[in-house]
């Protein structure tokens, strides 16, 4: 089933935007270029890693227990990089993510805290023709954050031990859908997107690949998208409530 066509808001009519994601540097691969977009538009962005990426990394010889803290300090140096300056860590085992009451609870109570009219997460569906962007966790985080976009958030009576008072999203992005309705020019943004993720050094064997790779993909994109020639674009689904 087809998604509806994108209408987004403007983003001259959004201040606040919350970002949720599996593990540090999935925003990083899927839409820091946009994230830097909207933060130099002026709009407060925040993320919410909900793992912290510890079944992460290629250093056999690295003590794991460091690695935890290693993630979230690459993830905020990331940040950093796109004008982002608020991060929420959950703290959930990477690798065994589910869409739990508990974690529904949890991004319900980041939504409410942070009260944005713009949510960004990853696809609750499998993407089959490119499985890597489908891993168990990023299906788990995406479900458990739709959940708490609609109805968890926003209901009153729902999570009452969540202080913070009942908030309305008022649209839902999401990266890596199999379902496609809109996409942003990068361009300007794609050196702050590329030193975001070179930020995260414990997961990158070979950089310069990844560099390439990063560029080739992302100049695909803005062209199946129609933009000029020589730029950069993200892809998403988005879905508007109101």
């Amino acid at each position: 089933m087809t998604v509806p066509e994108a209408n987004p808001r403007p983003d001259s009519e959004i201040e606040r935007v919350l970002v949720v994601v599996a593990h540090p540097d999935d925003i990083d691969f899927g839409g820091a270029g946009t994230v830097a977009v909207w933060t130099k538009a002026g709009i407060d962005v925040h993320y919410c890693i909900v793992t912290d990426g510890q079944a992460g990394g290629f250093e056999p010889e690295r003590d794991r227990a460091e690695i935890p803290a290693v993630r979230r300090t690459e993830q905020t140096a990331a940040a950093e990089h796109v004008g982002v300056h608020d991060l929420h860590f959950l703290g959930y085992a990477d690798g065994a993510v589910e869409p739990t009451f508990e974690l529904v609870r949890d991004i319900s109570r980041v939504i409410r805290t942070v009260r944005p009219q713009r949510l960004l997460t990853q696809s609750p569906e499998r993407v089959w023709s490119r499985l890597q962007v489908s891993h168990p966790d990023h299906l788990a985080a995406a479900e458990a954050a739709v959940r708490a976009f609609y109805p968890a958030a926003g209901n009153p009576y729902a999570y009452t031990d969540v202080a913070e008072e009942a908030w309305d999203v008022d649209e839902l992005w999401m990266m890596d859908h199999p379902d496609i309705n809109h996409h942003v020019d990068i361009t300007d943004t794609f050196d702050q997107k590329l030193a975001a993720l070179m930020s995260h050094t414990s997961q990158h064997r070979d950089p310069e690949g990844l560099l390439k790779g990063i560029r080739a993909n992302f100049n695909r994109v803005a062209t199946a998208a129609g933009f000029p020639p020589n730029h950069y674009a993200e892809a998403f689904t988005v879905i508007r409530m109101r």
